[in-house]
């Protein structure tokens, strides 16, 4: 199954506030760069691993709409949209809403006092759902979610900032394997996901700094930022062709491949 995928050309992206210790106002984005960086990552979704990429019209004083992973969680025919912490990013949610809306998605909401942020912090990993909560969403968000999917969530307290969407720590590779990076979770949520993945694989602290968990994967493929040799030598030799493609203009925000794209299966589309 070809899967598709909703991305955000980074038309308005820039460090215009502080919403998390990667970004500073005093270190800008190469505007030039980051669209070269996004071009080079939808070429290599779409030419080289055949995803279909749907595009999201970005929006002017939006900046972090090339982030479509925060946009919300896509669910059979459901779009469940994103409550965000942050009063900053809450005018990206009309626009997302109306994206799925026109294309025939039942939009679902959280009660507004419920943090939730998308899929930067719901992760499947075989027929297991997991959920970051404390730096952005609120483990209360994971019962509501769950109440929608009709599905158990299994929530993972995050521990660091730097790390502060379960996305930037935690990858799935398949139902039974996944990386991750142990400092960024707290003591509880190490033993839920050694009770329940069979094969751990930890990133070491420079290459999670690469955003190495950071990682679109499909179909035994992997694709991540650049420069993160080690986990990529495991990786390949447990069968896994990986795709390194530089963001370094996007880790100035705090994102990397896999916050630059959310899944919307074709399996799942309405008709």
């Amino acid at each position: 199954m070809i899967m598709r995928l909703l991305m955000c050309p980074p038309v308005y992206y820039g460090i215009e506030y502080e919403i998390n210790p990667w970004m500073s106002r005093a270190h800008q984005i190469d505007h030039r760069l980051a669209q070269e960086q996004w071009r080079r990552l939808y070429r290599l979704l779409q030419d080289d691993l055949e995803f279909e990429i749907s595009l999201a019209e970005p929006r002017p004083g939006l900046p972090d709409m090339v982030f479509t992973a925060n946009a919300g969680v896509v669910w059979d025919n459901q779009f469940i949209a994103s409550n965000f912490r942050h009063e900053v990013r809450r005018g990206e949610v009309p626009a997302f809403e109306n994206w799925f809306r026109v294309r025939g998605y039942e939009v679902c909401y959280l009660p507004n006092d419920h943090f939730f942020e998308g899929e930067g912090d719901l992760l499947l990993c075989g027929d297991l759902l997991f959920a970051g909560y404390h730096i952005r969403s609120d483990i209360l968000s994971h019962q509501k979610v769950a109440e929608i999917l009709e599905r158990e969530v299994l929530s993972l307290e995050l521990a660091s900032d730097w790390f502060y969407h379960l996305d930037t720590c935690f990858c799935p590779l398949d139902k039974a394997r996944a990386i991750f990076y142990p400092p960024a979770f707290d003591a509880y949520a190490l033993k839920v996901l050694e009770n329940h993945i069979e094969t751990l694989l930890p990133v070491t602290e420079a290459e999670a700094r690469r955003f190495a968990c950071n990682a679109i994967v499909a179909n035994q493929k992997v694709v991540m930022n650049d420069g993160c040799t080690e986990i990529r030598a495991r990786l390949e030799s447990l069968g896994f062709t990986v795709y390194e493609t530089p963001l370094s203009e996007f880790i100035k925000a705090g994102g990397s491949a896999k916050c630059l794209v959310l899944k919307v299966p074709h399996n799942q589309e309405p008709h």
